[in-house]
């Protein structure tokens, strides 16, 4: 056991030490079998070859999960390991006003903590007392870097607006016409929801699936609205086999699917927009002309110099995008770290999640 605990100790520390220059975190809280309140946090970086990802602690949360104990905690984890907030490019974590709460929250709070340190070095004003418990009070991250997991987003506690059946639809054959069409599209989300989660996860990705799914939403709406229930087969077969008004049907449905569609975009604005941004990430040989000229120029210099080199073309064929990026970064610097930043954030709280469902098994089967 001493021996383990000394190889995950050594593990982390070699972990800490490559953080100095840019990672993203991962951070939830959670209450165990025991009712005591939990915060793990997961780390992801470049390394020499890649994008690594690493669980970087778990620590006990005292007194109430608010924002400010998970503040207090994370400052102290910063102070421990001699981090600052200006090498923290993004923080992924879910919607829980406690990490997200415009006020209270902890990113609020560390939005609030990085506005007084650049104001007091402004004003010439030394706060190293006060950065000791507040992790150096330097914060640089960006608000979409701070929103919410996209996978988490579009799980809910309570039915959504979309998925409400309308007092109009009190009639028994309607009513159950329209409970089945939402059982169905309820379980297409969940199929998108799964195919988010994952380790490695990207938000490049993650922004391919999510248009993928608002434009199959588009076409069974579209589909919908001429009668035509193929796109949900068990709506199809009790059409088939009840007498119910087919057109009353088609307007419970495009009403729902329509609410749905406004609903992911009002989560996920200007999403294609922002996809197409980073096109030049995904594949920098495949950038059409009008999206490079989007970009500024010194980029676009830059990327003219990388697409035309064939040796990195054949070595982007070769390995994974991450590892390409890294490889890029040795002869054009500030190009590859540029791409690094896309593809460091972690897109959703899977680790998180993933690791209290398994620690709640090993306690579990510990009691029994």
């Amino acid at each position: 056991l001493r021996q383990n605990m000394d190889t995950i100790l050594d593990k982390r520390a070699q972990v800490v030490g490559k953080l100095s220059d840019s990672f993203s975190l991962q951070l939830d809280e959670s209450t165990d079998v025991s009712g005591n309140a939990q915060l793990v946090a997961f780390v992801r970086y470049a390394d020499a070859d890649d994008i690594y990802e690493h669980i970087l602690f778990c620590k006990s949360l005292e007194g109430k999960t608010t924002g400010e104990d998970i503040f207090i905690v994370d400052s102290g984890a910063f102070c421990e390991y001699g981090w600052s907030w200006k090498s923290c490019s993004s923080i992924c974590t879910d919607a829980a006003a406690s990490m997200t709460g415009r006020a209270k929250g902890l990113i609020a709070r560390k939005h609030c903590q990085g506005l007084f340190s650049r104001l007091c070095e402004n004003m010439g004003v030394e706060h190293t007392t006060a950065a000791t418990t507040a992790a150096a009070l330097a914060l640089s991250l960006s608000r979409e870097n701070t929103q919410p997991a996209v996978g988490i987003k579009i799980r809910s506690a309570r039915l959504p607006d979309w998925a409400q059946i309308s007092p109009c639809h009190l009639v028994p054959g309607h009513r159950l016409a329209g409970k089945a069409v939402i059982w169905q599209i309820f379980s297409k989300l969940n199929e998108l929801n799964t195919s988010l989660q994952g380790k490695n996860s990207r938000i490049l990705n993650l922004y391919d699936k999510v248009g993928g799914f608002l434009k199959k939403a588009a076409l069974w709406r579209r589909a919908c609205a001429q009668e035509g229930f193929t796109c949900f087969p068990q709506l199809e077969d009790f059409l088939s086999s009840e007498d119910v008004d087919r057109a009353q049907v088609k307007m419970i449905i495009v009403e729902h699917l329509t609410k749905l569609i406004q609903d992911f975009h009002s989560y996920f604005p200007d999403m294609e927009e922002k996809s197409a941004q980073l096109d030049w990430v995904t594949n920098p040989f495949l950038l059409s002309e009008a999206n490079r000229r989007k970009l500024p120029v010194t980029y676009q210099e830059k990327l003219l110099e990388v697409s035309s080199d064939r040796g990195l073309q054949m070595k982007c064929s070769m390995c994974t995008l991450s590892q390409f990026w890294v490889y890029v970064k040795q002869e054009h610097h500030d190009m590859g770290q540029k791409a690094l930043e896309q593809l460091s954030p972690f897109a959703s709280a899977y680790l998180c999640e993933a690791s209290f469902s398994a620690t709640t098994l090993i306690r579990e089967a510990d009691r029994v």
